[in-house]
């Protein structure tokens, strides 16, 4: 989610330049955005409090930062911040709104409200710098040529996760006017995705079978994606291609719809008071009989793709 935020404040701000700092396999999503330098690291290269150490020396050394900005602020980042400002770096950090988050997950709290996106949290630690950002909030298609629907069943936690008989039957509809493309990983997934393949006509299994560039490629020829609260919506908003996504335990306002994804292609069951319950989908359900997608309504998903 930080890659349309870069996009746009480097936009805006021409002069500037952004070391990006994480895994190696995240770099394709950084590709082809001007000032921004992807430095890929192995994190079992640098484990422990003195392996911490060794990379902010090697950053301090590679890159003279002269100022450091920390969007993830987890337990690994914390221990670089005190490291970078012992060294005299200032550091800024992403507010993550924790006790909004927590009171937003109450089951008893019935009085839901939008929390700020992440997106602009993201972008309010470069206005803390001092720059000046504005978030347009908008797709940006790379592709001219649209055909065919992705379709990504798979999230990493349950309560994230359409049931796949539902799913199945979700496809089997779909596939009777459009084509349709698997998206997941894993072993598991991609035989689940072969299996399908093999069974409903008009559809094609991707899982297993393209790198991430390959994937974004590929999504950025779609004419929508449906997926889960998951990375695929997250990969379509890269791309600027539209994405119904699908919501169970957890809730848009917990900040989290994918950048320029609208609203009114939210499908979620609406009439539950427990939701959302979870801000990632991690938790098991109170209840134990997860409503909020035994519930689901997939008509609600072929609705909004034949809008």
């Amino acid at each position: 989610m930080t890659v349309p935020v870069f996009r746009e404040f480097l936009e805006q701000n021409p002069g500037v330049e952004i070391i990006m700092v994480s895994r190696k396999n995240f770099e394709a999503l950084f590709t082809g955005i001007s000032n921004v330098t992807f430095k890929g690291i192995d994190l079992d290269d640098y484990k422990g409090l003195f392996g911490l150490r060794k990379l902010s020396n090697e950053l301090i050394r590679e890159f003279n930062p002269d100022c450091i900005a920390n969007l993830h602020d987890v337990i690994r980042t914390k221990v670089l911040d005190r490291i970078y400002r012992r060294k005299g770096l200032k550091v800024f950090k992403i507010d993550k709104g924790k006790e909004e988050k927590e009171h937003l997950t109450d089951i008893w709290n019935l009085e839901k409200v939008q929390l700020k996106k992440t997106v602009e949290r993201y972008a309010d630690v470069f206005r803390e710098m001092g720059f000046k950002v504005e978030l347009s909030h908008q797709l940006r298609p790379v592709s001219a040529q649209k055909s065919g629907i992705g379709f990504a069943p798979f999230a990493q936690h349950k309560g994230k996760m359409l049931p796949l008989a539902k799913s199945y039957e979700l496809v089997r509809i779909l596939a009777q006017k459009h084509t349709v493309y698997f998206f997941g990983g894993g072993k598991k997934e991609t035989e689940t995705l072969e299996k399908w393949e093999a069974e409903i006509p008009n559809t094609e299994n991707l899982a297993g079978k393209l790198n991430l560039t390959e994937e974004l490629n590929y999504i950025a020829g779609l004419e929508l994606m449906i997926s889960m609260d998951s990375a695929n919506m997250h990969l379509a908003s890269l791309v600027g291609t539209r994405c119904i996504s699908i919501w169970g335990a957890t809730h848009p306002y917990a900040g989290f719809l994918g950048f320029g994804q609208s609203e009114e292609d939210v499908v979620q069951v609406k009439d539950l008071s427990c939701r959302p319950c979870s801000v990632f989908g991690d938790k098991e359900c109170y209840r134990g009989d997860w409503a909020c997608l035994e519930e689901f309504n997939i008509q609600k998903v072929v609705d909004r793709v034949n809008f």
